[in-house]
């Protein structure tokens, strides 16, 4: 997987428009979409900005090694990982208001119930990762 492609991935995982990714980088959204087309790079500072925003490294984004069967499996559950991460704000948000009267109401339960499931579906995935991770060797 080239950078074309982890680019676009991570994008879309996160939820971001070019738009948007382009207005958090402070560059044209042509200019994302030249990136995702694999028809120009990112400078240095901007490549550190995207490694900053998506938690990769830099070596992620650049190396472009062919992808074992396990390395695919193991980059598609980060970035499954990396969207659920980001749902770890509005979760804490959503507990402190819950929280807030000390009464949980019927919808604040039904708000409950699908945190308790997002969580859920976060450790599961981690298990995943962990299991990758010792499959690999790396743990």
């Amino acid at each position: 997987m080239g950078f074309a492609e982890k680019i676009y991935a991570l994008r879309t995982q996160a939820g971001m428009s070019q738009a948007s990714l382009a207005e958090t980088l402070q560059v044209s959204r042509q200019t994302v979409s030249k990136w995702e087309l694999g028809t120009s790079y990112p400078e240095i500072e901007k490549l550190l900005a995207i490694s900053e925003l998506y938690h990769v490294t830099t070596d992620f984004l650049l190396k472009d090694q062919p992808a074992s069967q396990e390395d695919v499996r193991m980059d598609r559950l980060v970035l499954r990982f990396l969207g659920y991460a980001q749902d770890m704000d509005s979760i804490s948000r959503d507990l402190v208001d819950i929280m807030r009267d000390g009464i949980i109401d019927d919808n604040e339960k039904t708000r409950m119930d699908d945190i308790v499931k997002t969580l859920n579906e976060v450790s599961h995935m981690i298990e995943e990762i962990k299991q990758a991770l010792r499959n690999s060797g790396i743990c």
